[in-house]
């Protein structure tokens, strides 16, 4: 199965937006060698073998780039089953892209300012963020799925994809009017005493997102993440140096033994000297036997003095050894308090969340009505001014008629006093109508303040998401500080 082309692309922009090649590269292929990724893990990582290793054969390249990903990439496995040796000397573009796709991964984590991803334009970052976002999804099954994701031909558009890369989905939830006392919960919550631990200089905080990259950078699932991969480390600096201290330790315990048993040879040969001088020994024995006491002597002292430098050095290793264990619990607690900081925020946003929805939906449907009622009101209400319009031409017509009538004869008016009384009530139905008209005008002026404050609502209901959306941005930045 083919490569994903887009996929291919992006991490081709990002190996040429190192600058570690004179040429920008075109084709996976061209990577076969592995120098490009050796000159990656030597620039980006500040690796000290890096440039002897590209001296060396394409096998000694790939088991450096092996120790690397094993070392640095935290992933189980990854140096043997999800990149193959054999795979990579074949120079297959499956393994190739995968090492691109750790040593992507495992930059973003070291990046420390989102703004170096502006190499790369805004459709290649929406590319590199969803192959982050991936990692960070399939930390456990990263060796069943990457094959999988990277030969995968369908997917969404690069627009969709980065509306939707960073956003909670939640179900709907209750009407808008709990908003005040989810305000007053997420206030306390950003007053937790914790807070105290991540001060930061304003001017190190985002006002808005930059880039696909730099919005994935600032989310919480990524900070924790790296979080835990910088406590491994000052764990690991520790075992290291406990390690090195025990080596100390075994040393000096080495030496205190070989001076014992070197002042226990110097009291025997003080003894013998003693024992020699009182048998009046002769000046060429007793001469070789000072000699002898004097290189023990000298010996002695070498091994005085690098017991004594190893003991300075371990009590600078214990020094060192003790600041990193109050560094390494002074971090646990400040990452056991931002997780739960970032999962109460979470929650209250995704409970907002689903409270703007549903307010959206219940306002929209009764937007709806209410413009279907409006609707039907302007009929009637145009309906009744035409019927008025009819009746007061026929009230005038009738007005004419009776006007020539009074001239005529008492049994010709007698005869149209009929026509009078249809006139009569003509007129009530008009006054009837004009009342009706007032009504429905009231009725739509109602409806028309309705519809005005249900948008007044919706549009608050949406500034307060987009605060708490801020609001967890700014703590996530302040757990990577």
């Amino acid at each position: 199965m083919s490569l994903h082309g887009a996929r291919v692309a992006a991490l081709l922009a990002w190996v040429n937006s190192t600058k570690v090649c004179p040429d920008p590269l075109k084709d996976l292929s061209q990577l076969q060698d592995c120098r490009v990724f050796v000159q990656i893990i030597h620039k980006i990582h500040g690796s000290k073998d890096g440039e002897s290793v590209l001296d060396q054969p394409l096998p000694e390249r790939i088991s450096f780039i092996h120790g690397f990903l094993q070392k640095h990439c935290r992933h189980k496995l990854a140096a043997e089953n999800l990149v193959s040796a054999q795979k990579l000397l074949d120079g297959e573009e499956l393994a190739l892209a995968k090492v691109a796709v750790l040593l992507l991964y495992h930059t973003s984590m070291s990046c420390k300012n989102p703004g170096d991803w502006n190499e790369c334009d805004y459709k290649t970052q929406v590319e590199l963020a969803s192959i982050v976002k991936f990692v960070l999804d399939n930390e456990e099954c990263l060796n069943e799925n990457l094959e999988p994701f990277l030969q995968r031909k369908a997917e969404p558009s690069s627009s969709s994809m980065s509306s939707g890369l960073f956003e909670e989905h939640s179900p709907l939830s209750p009407l808008p009017y709990k908003r005040d006392v989810r305000f007053l919960e997420l206030q306390r919550i950003c007053s937790f005493p914790s807070t105290k631990y991540l001060c930061v200089p304003p001017c190190s905080l985002p006002s808005t997102p930059s880039s696909p990259m730099g919005d994935i950078m600032q989310t919480p699932q990524f900070q924790l993440r790296r979080l835990k991969e910088q406590l491994v480390f000052e764990r690991e600096n520790r075992e290291e140096l406990e390690v090195e201290m025990a080596e100390n330790h075994k040393l000096i315990m080495e030496k205190d033994a070989q001076i014992t048993m070197m002042q226990q040879r110097i009291d025997r040969l003080v003894k013998l000297n003693e024992k020699q001088a009182e048998d009046q020994l002769e000046p060429k024995e007793m001469e070789e036997l000072r000699e002898k006491n004097d290189s023990l002597v000298g010996r002695l002292h070498e091994a005085f003095r690098q017991c004594q430098d190893l003991k300075t050095e371990k009590a600078q290793m214990d020094r060192k050894i003790n600041k990193l264990s109050e560094e390494n619990g002074d971090l646990s607690f400040k990452l056991r308090e931002i997780a739960s900081n970032m999962v109460q925020l979470q929650q209250a946003l995704n409970e907002l969340s689903e409270e703007h929805n549903t307010a959206m939906a219940q306002s929209q449907e009764k937007q709806r009505q209410l413009e279907k009622e409006l609707h039907a009101a302007l009929q009637d209400k145009k309906c009744s001014e035409e019927k008025i319009e009819i009746l007061q031409g026929k009230i005038s017509l009738l007005e004419d008629q009776l006007a020539k009538l009074e001239e005529c004869s008492t049994q010709e008016k007698g005869e149209v006093m009929g026509d009078v009384l249809k006139l009569e009530e003509l007129k009530q139905e008009v006054s009837s109508l004009t009342a009706k008209g007032m009504r429905l005008e009231e009725e739509k002026q109602q409806l028309d303040s309705l519809v005005t404050s249900l948008q007044s609502s919706l549009s608050e209901s949406h500034r307060a998401r987009e605060r708490l959306k801020r609001e967890l941005q700014a703590r996530a930045s302040e757990g990577q500080a």
